[in-house]
């Protein structure tokens, strides 16, 4: 009888607990490399998750350092363990997780893809996709480095050919520039071996300023990219206030804290029942303006005082820096 009672109580133990995993909602956020614009991401995705008082679920997290056939096999593993969400933060990451979960139920929240158009994120075959676009128009882009350099003579584009978003940001910005009759060069690298080159050769055709947008690879090289330009005494606007953080000059660019919150409550309503093909992808209804201080005294900037009216100082002269404050 001791006997009997003892295996009654084991199985209702384990219904109790498959009941509890079978009533937990599991989120993979998954990014394709570690730097401080997708750190903040994810840890504000996070950090919202957390505090939205829904208990049943269960965060995962998960970074491919770099690798791309790492960044296939860990949204793949997700698959066959049957997490109920994955929030891909990045270009990349949701190219691989559309590849992945193309043609199933499992939403896919994107995060920080600049075109969701030429990602490929929208279409007949993204019905399980959806997310938060960090696209920053590139009038604003222009402006941004007028507003410091009105002579400005010639602007320098420096992108990763192999990012969609940073080549989609470069385009718009390109052509916005020849509709304004705006001189430009530009250089694009495969690897990041090749950015010091690219940098010198910009600076050898003789522009005068330089500007990377939401670029990943090139914003984990902040330093090399700053200590050529600044030796040569030109200015690096950036798309993104964690690459002015980083050593970059000026942004008028993406809030990385706003985008992780907009796709953390993205991610809520769709996993409290709301349908996708009611919530299409959303852009950020508003943008970061920030200076570093610093980097003027490295490349020996002189702009008028008006010029930073507006703008918040990220970095200060002495290198305090206020990001995540």
């Amino acid at each position: 009888m001791k006997k009997l009672l003892s295996v009654i109580l084991t199985l209702a133990l384990l219904l109790s607990c498959t009941a509890a995993l079978a009533d937990t909602y599991r989120i993979a956020i998954v990014q394709p490399l570690t730097h401080t614009s997708l750190d903040q991401i994810r840890e504000t995705i996070v950090k919202e998750l957390n505090a939205s008082g829904d208990k049943d679920i269960e965060i995962l997290t998960a970074n491919a350092n770099g690798d791309g056939s790492a960044l296939y096999n860990i949204i793949s593993k997700y698959q066959a363990e049957s997490v109920d969400m994955i929030i891909a933060i990045a270009t990349s990451t949701a190219q691989t997780a559309k590849s992945v979960y193309i043609g199933t139920d499992t939403p896919v929240i994107f995060s920080a893809v600049s075109d969701p158009n030429a990602a490929g994120m929208v279409g007949d075959d993204c019905a399980n996709i959806t997310g938060v676009s960090n696209n920053i128009p590139a009038a604003e882009i222009v402006k941004l480095i007028f507003n410091f350099q009105p002579d400005c003579k010639k602007i320098g584009f420096v992108y990763t050919s192999s990012e969609a978003n940073s080549v989609s940001t470069i385009r718009a910005a390109k052509a916005y520039c020849e509709a304004e009759n705006i001189a430009y060069e530009e250089v694009s690298i495969s690897n990041l071996s090749e950015l010091q080159t690219a940098v010198e050769t910009l600076i050898t055709k003789g522009v005068d300023a330089l500007y990377t947008g939401n670029d990943n690879s090139i914003a984990s090289a902040m330093a090399t990219y700053t200590d050529v330009a600044y030796t040569a005494g030109i200015p690096v606007y950036c798309g993104a206030d964690s690459m002015v953080a980083d050593g970059g000059f000026a942004t008028i660019g993406v809030n990385y804290v706003q985008l992780g919150e907009q796709t953390a409550a993205m991610a809520l309503r769709i996993k409290n029942g709301a349908a996708i093909a009611d919530n299409p992808y959303e852009t950020l209804t508003n943008y970061a303006k920030f200076v570093n201080m610093q980097a003027v005294e490295r490349f020996g900037g002189n702009f008028a005082e008006s010029a930073y009216e507006g703008y918040t100082v990220l970095v200060e002269a002495d290198g305090t820096n206020h990001f995540g404050e």
